[in-house]
């Protein structure tokens, strides 16, 4: 009766009756089935999930994994088969009797009384079934095992991926995944028997013919199910529309902040002529200073770290030196005002600055796609369709190199990073001569202490970069060049190009307010964002092992505790926080300085959706559980 009844009406009698009892208990040594095979191991129980059913095991190696009752035996059971089986192989018997590859499957035990003939083709029979049995563990087991660090499969609940009676092509595939990550695979999470593994150097050497041809085949099945998947961005129609809008839309805002009423009612501004926006002084500068970033990205200055994993298991090296090319920017620009350089040049030639940006980028973006066509298939980008449309706006080669110069590595930090930086100080020595001020005014100085100390933490944090989504998935096309190299600069510097034109005389209590504000998302933007890369360096770290975490199917762990239990996104949340800081110093006069916090809602909504599109496909139902402890996305109130 109880069943019909809602949960909860009975306590802990009512939970008693749902939930149905367990068979072993914590501590007890059992035999756990490994996941995708048959092949049963010691293993102790540690814990037991009534929600999921699921125990939580812990291997001789130290490997937890999570198993169904199902897949767990009692130990009994084993010792019974090996002592009193007369049906089980030969080859599966221990005790006395050592198991050898050497010795005759058929080989009779001491004191056997059954006929040695009968006995013989019996075993031989037995023999026969338990050596394709394995062959096939032996197959499946590279599925399992993943070639990443930590990365052991766990069970969570999805359905297992592979059978015995999956197609031939498939275990040719399975075939050619082993012999491509052997090499890298770890060796101390191997949980087979020496024995199994002679036999898999058996099969492995049997079968290395079959395996040296069907690469090819492999990577096109793999091309051929990412061009099938779905386009972002409203697709090839959406990206060509976003290819053409931006650049204009970027002058538009530039043209309106310039006009002393900045209004929809004097919408559209008055527009240049073409011929004014060009001028081959400033393209060569713009040239000058990417050149003058590269040169200080070649400098053998800073540590070398790996990137992520690629899809081939190499790791590619990255040098950490932003933060000393932002010094050696910084004694530049020092040495300019010494040597009476004018830097209200930038401000003058804004808009022509803009288009060698564009024009560049554009350039750029057809170079990456030119040399991305003879890239090789594993080298190309996860986000890539094959449409040359669509590749060449969200690029088509995911690491393009020259030598060990990562263009897109360099772009996204360099060039357009710290070059707003400098765009922010030139605003403010050209407010101070457009409103003859003898010192900038307040709302300008936070406007530039607060992107600095932005600029200056992505700096200082570059390795953090590495994890990211623009690094790890999207390809280097237009996208991310317009963006590194156009929107960052021209658009971020918004609120300090706005002060120019239409000064704000701030109150300190108001200002006070406001740096509490930036300070508050700073806190919480650089604590989430140490928090997960801490994480993902370190999972065994001791001073994460308060955080609680959900296992998947990938190896990985996800954090649902900490800042990472407060919100899915909680650095999205911090950044939000900080761009209402930056504009709040501009005062309500206009909606102008404000359109960088509508943008960037915009866009940190779009990238969590893609966050939560890419990781319920990668988790399964790991995801959806994990949701359930932490359902709320960027900020609370949004679901």
């Amino acid at each position: 009766m109880s069943v019909c009844m809602p949960r909860g009406y009975f306590g802990d009698e009512d939970r008693f009756l749902k939930m149905p009892s367990r068979k072993f208990a914590d501590g007890e040594v059992v035999r756990g089935r490994w996941p995708g095979s048959s092949l049963y191991y010691e293993v102790e129980i540690l814990s037991h999930d009534s929600n999921s059913q699921l125990y939580n095991v812990k291997y001789k190696d130290g490997t937890e994994l999570e198993l169904k009752e199902s897949d767990i035996k009692p130990l009994t059971s084993f010792r019974q088969r090996k002592s009193g089986s007369t049906s089980s192989s030969p080859s599966r018997r221990r005790g006395s009797r050592s198991r050898s590859r050497s010795r005759s499957p058929g080989r009779l035990p001491k004191g056997s009384r059954r006929s040695a003939s009968a006995s013989y083709q019996a075993d031989l029979k037995e023999a026969r079934k338990e050596a394709r049995k394995d062959m096939l563990e032996v197959k499946l087991t590279p599925l399992v095992l993943k070639p990443f660090g930590n990365s052991i499969n766990r069970y969570n609940g999805e359905p297992e991926l592979i059978e015995r009676n999956d197609m031939p092509h498939k275990h040719t595939q399975e075939k050619f995944h082993l012999s491509q990550e052997s090499s890298y695979i770890p060796t101390q999470y191997s949980l087979r028997a020496r024995r199994e593994e002679i036999k898999l150097k058996e099969v492995e050497s049997k079968e290395e013919i079959v395996v040296t041809k069907r690469p090819a085949l492999l990577r096109t099945s793999e091309v051929t199910a990412t061009q099938s998947k779905d386009l972002e961005f409203g697709g090839v129609p959406g990206v060509f529309l976003i290819m053409l809008g931006l650049p204009a839309f970027l002058f538009l805002l530039l043209l309106m902040c310039k006009q002393k009423e900045p209004s929809l009612l004097n919408f559209p501004p008055p527009l240049p002529a073409l011929g004014d926006l060009w001028e081959t002084r400033v393209f060569g500068a713009y040239l000058l200073w990417f050149l003058l970033q590269a040169l200080f990205h070649l400098l053998p200055i800073g540590k070398v770290v790996e990137g992520t994993p690629l899809t081939d298991g190499r790791r590619l090296k990255y040098r950490l030196n932003g933060f000393y090319a932002f010094i050696l920017t910084s004694a530049l620009v020092g040495a300019c005002f010494f040597w009476n350089v004018e830097l209200y040049y930038v401000y003058r030639h804004f808009l022509q600055f803009a288009l060698a940006a564009i024009l560049f980028a554009t350039g750029l973006s057809v170079y990456l796609y030119a040399r991305a066509l003879k890239a090789p298939q594993d080298e190309l980008s996860p986000a890539s369709s094959g449409n040359a449309i669509y590749d060449f706006f969200i690029g088509r080669e995911l690491n393009p190199r020259i030598g060990t110069f990562d263009l897109k590595y360099f772009c996204e930090l360099r060039p357009g990073l710290i070059g707003w930086v400098v765009i922010n100080l030139v605003m403010l020595l050209a407010e101070m001569k457009e409103q003859n001020r003898a010192v900038p005014s307040l709302a300008m100085i936070l406007v530039n202490s607060f992107q600095l100390l932005y600029v200056v933490d992505a700096l200082w944090n570059e390795e953090a970069l590495l994890t990211t989504m623009d690094i790890i998935h999207d390809g280097f096309g237009f996208m991310l060049a317009f963006g590194d190299l156009v929107w960052v600069p021209f658009i971020y510097s918004f609120q300090a190009f706005y002060l120019v034109s239409h000064p704000n005389e701030l109150s300190w209590p108001m200002a006070s307010l406001i740096i509490a504000l930036k300070l508050c998302g700073f806190v919480i933007f650089r604590c989430a964002n140490s928090q997960k890369n801490a994480f993902r360096k370190n999972p065994a770290d001791p001073r994460l092992a308060h955080l609680k975490t959900i296992h998947t199917s990938t190896g990985k762990n996800l954090l649902v505790s900490g800042w990472w239990g407060f919100v899915r996104h909680p650095n999205y949340l911090g950044d939000l926080i900080m761009a209402l800081a930056w504009s709040l110093p501009c005062g309500f006069n206009h909606i102008l300085p404000y359109f960088y916090v509508i943008y960037f809602t915009i866009l940190l909504v779009h990238r969590e959706a893609r966050d939560e599109h890419h990781c319920r496909k990668k988790y399964g139902l790991a995801w959806e559980k994990y949701c359930q402890r932490v359902p709320y996305r960027i900020v609370p109130y949004i679901y």
